[in-house]
C-alpha cells in the first residue's frame, strides 16, 4: 500500500469545495446567488468566499477534503486519493426529487368570521389589523372546524397559498396544493424598498400590532410571512418576493429565538448580504413575536392595574 506523501496531502488540502464540485460532482452543484452556491444533495450546505457551512448540521470547513470526510463520510486516505486523482470512479449520482404539479383550491369559508376574530384578538392582535385583513380577503374562517385561514396571492391577484391554524388545539398546516412562493403578505406600497420577514402569519400580525401600539402607521411597512423556514437554503417565499419586488434594498429578519430560527437567520444573511442590507431583529422577549406581543400586553395590563390602586 502506497503511503500518502506530504506533497499529495498538501495538494489535497489546497482544493476548495467549489472547485472540487465543479470538476468532480457538477450535478451536485447549485448556484444560489452571486458568489453563493449550495449542493443539490444538501440544500442547507452553503459555499461562499472559499468556505462552506452545513447549517442544518452545524459543521463546516474550507477544503474539499473537509467536505468529503465530514459530509460524505469518506475515509481520510480515500478522500485524499479522490482529490489528487488516484481514484477516478465517480461517486453515486445525485437524483433530485421530481416535483409534482401543484393545484391550489380555496376551501369553503364562513360568511361570519367572528370565531376567528375572537381567537386572533385573544392572541393580542389588534382588531383594526384583523378587520383590515378580512376586508382585503387575506384572513378567512374555514367552514370545516372554523379554523383561521391565511391566504397568499401572486402578483396577478390569484390565491396561491393557504395556511391553516386551529383556533382550538395545536393543528397548523398548509392547504393541499399551496405554493410557498406566494405566502401570506401585507404589502401596500407598489414598490417597497424594505420588507419585514417572519416565520408565520401570526408573528407578522403581532409585529404589525406592535407598530400600531407605538403610535406609528403600520400600513407604511411591508411584511412577509415565510410559511415556515423548512430546510431550504433561501425560503421560497422570500426568493419569490425579491423577484417580484426588485426595488427592495433592506431586509429585516424577525425570525424565532430558537435554534432553527437563529440558523435560518445566519443562512439567509450569508446568502443575501452581498446584494441587500440584512438586519437580524428577533423578538426582544419570548420565542417569537406573538410571545413578545402577549408579554408586552401583560406587562402593560399589570402596570395599569397597579396605577389604579
Amino acid at each position: 500500500m502506497n503511503l500518502i506523501s506530504k506533497e499529495d496531502l498538501a495538494r489535497a488540502r489546497e482544493m476548495d469545495l467549489l472547485t472540487y464540485l465543479t470538476y468532480y460532482e457538477p450535478g451536485n452543484l447549485r448556484h444560489v446567488s452571486g458568489n453563493v452556491y449550495s449542493t443539490v444533495e444538501h440544500d442547507s450546505l452553503i459555499i461562499n468566499n472559499g468556505k462552506w457551512c452545513w447549517f442544518s448540521q452545524g459543521i463546516g470547513g474550507k477544503s474539499a477534503l473537509d467536505y468529503l470526510i465530514k459530509v460524505k463520510g469518506i475515509p481520510f486516505r480515500e478522500a485524499v486519493e479522490r482529490i489528487i486523482g488516484r481514484i477516478t470512479e465517480p461517486l453515486p449520482p445525485i437524483k433530485p426529487k421530481a416535483e409534482t404539479p401543484k393545484v391550489f383550491s380555496m376551501p369553503k369559508v364562513n360568511d361570519d368570521p367572528s370565531r376567528v376574530v375572537q381567537y386572533l384578538i385573544g392572541r393580542g392582535i389588534a382588531p383594526e389589523i384583523i378587520n383590515w385583513c378580512i376586508d382585503h380577503k387575506l384572513i378567512f374562517e374555514t367552514t370545516k372546524y372554523s379554523n383561521v385561514l391565511f391566504v397568499g396571492y401572486d402578483m396577478t391577484g390569484n390565491p396561491r397559498y393557504g395556511a391553516v391554524r386551529a383556533i382550538n388545539g395545536s393543528y397548523k398546516g398548509d392547504i393541499a396544493g399551496s405554493d410557498k412562493r406566494f405566502s401570506f403578505t401585507l404589502a401596500r406600497a407598489e414598490s417597497p424598498r424594505k420588507v419585514h420577514v417572519f416565520e408565520c402569519a401570526t408573528d407578522l400580525l403581532s409585529y404589525a400590532t406592535c407598530v400600531l401600539l407605538r403610535g406609528e402607521n403600520w400600513h407604511k411597512e411591508t411584511y412577509l410571512s415565510l410559511g415556515g423556514i423548512g430546510g431550504k437554503v433561501l425560503p421560497l417565499a422570500l426568493e419569490q418576493f425579491l423577484k417580484d419586488h426588485p426595488d427592495i434594498s433592506h431586509i429585516y429578519l424577525h425570525l424565532d429565538n430558537d435554534q432553527p430560527g437563529r440558523n435560518a437567520t445566519k443562512n439567509i444573511t450569508e446568502i443575501l448580504k452581498s446584494n441587500y442590507v440584512v438586519k437580524d431583529i428577533p423578538p426582544p422577549e419570548g420565542k417569537d413575536f406573538n410571545d413578545y406581543l402577549r408579554i408586552r400586553l401583560s406587562k402593560h395590563k399589570a402596570i395599569n392595574k397597579e396605577a389604579k390602586r
